[in-house]
């Protein structure tokens, strides 16, 4: 295991660790279904994504920001300015190349139908930050590789970005409470659980917002933020309207959900829908 591979691990487990203590101890919402049936198909999809990874691709987005620095690749490689500088800026460029991706993962039908898969999923916790289908981690994976040479960050901007971008998705997944002013504080520079969790709604308006991971102010940016869900946070329904069987959520069904399941109506052109009720959830 390489030294930057180890880093990542340690902050990973040390992180979902303290999670799953914090969501024990201090819950935003009462669960609907049992997390015992989720976390074994959540990290099952994790280690699935892991295996993946290392096996089909030769090199990742941490090798190519080396061989960029080395050969002079990217953008930043062609100017001189401070060390600390290029580091800020390629975190900051790949958390917005992050933002774009996610709305086009909601924009296309065909990735949509990747990324429903982490939707699906009926409640929201520490594990659902590591619920994506594998070929959308592989399809992330080459855009951002395809980033890093195009941009030319230091090799350290890209730890510290999936470094981040580990931790935060597992924050802002989780199902912890915040205190409200503390919240409103931290958000005004990244995406906090109650935040997020306005994007996993099963409203459609509110499925397409908030697609931060890690800097809350691209949504402000660009007009893709809602501060709250309507129903509020103890009363909205989580996951998709046509997903509402957790038997049908197992490992295997999300494995194959993409290509057997029913898109619904999410498509990113519906984000001014009106909100659904409990009642007529089912109806669209």
């Amino acid at each position: 295991m390489t030294n930057e591979s180890t880093v990542r691990l340690v902050f990973f487990m040390g992180i979902l660790t303290l999670l799953s203590l914090w969501e024990s101890l201090s819950p935003r919402r009462v669960l609907t279904t049992a997390k015992s049936i989720r976390w074994c198909g959540n990290m099952g999809i994790a280690l699935l994504n892991t295996v993946a990874l290392r096996a089909l691709l030769p090199v990742l987005a941490f090798d190519i920001a080396v061989m960029a620095g080395d050969s002079g690749w990217g953008l930043l490689n062609k100017y001189h300015m401070p060390y600390w500088a290029s580091v800020g800026i390629g975190v900051i460029t790949l958390d917005l190349l992050l933002y774009l991706q996610h709305i086009l993962f909601h924009s296309v039908p065909v990735f949509w139908r990747l990324h429903m898969m982490h939707h699906t999923d009926l409640d929201v916790d520490v594990s659902t930050g590591l619920r994506f289908h594998p070929i959308e981690i592989m399809l992330s994976m080459g855009v951002k590789m395809a980033a890093v040479a195009a941009i030319g960050p230091p090799a350290v901007s890209v730890i510290i970005f999936e470094v981040v971008l580990n931790a935060t998705s597992l924050f802002n997944h989780g199902n912890i409470l915040l205190p409200a002013d503390f919240d409103r504080a931290i958000r005004l520079f990244v995406v906090t659980p109650d935040m997020h969790r306005v994007h996993h709604s099963v409203v459609i308006r509110e499925t397409n917002s908030n697609f931060g991971f890690n800097f809350s102010w691209w949504d402000r940016l660009f007009g893709t933020y809602r501060e709250q869900p309507a129903a509020g946070h103890r009363e909205m329904v989580i996951g998709l309207s046509p997903f509402r069987d957790a038997k049908r959520l197992t490992f295997p069904w999300m494995l194959v959900l993409p290509f057997v399941g029913d898109a619904g109506a999410y498509a990113i052109q519906q984000r001014g829908r009106e909100p659904l009720g409990r009642s007529d959830m089912n109806s669209e």
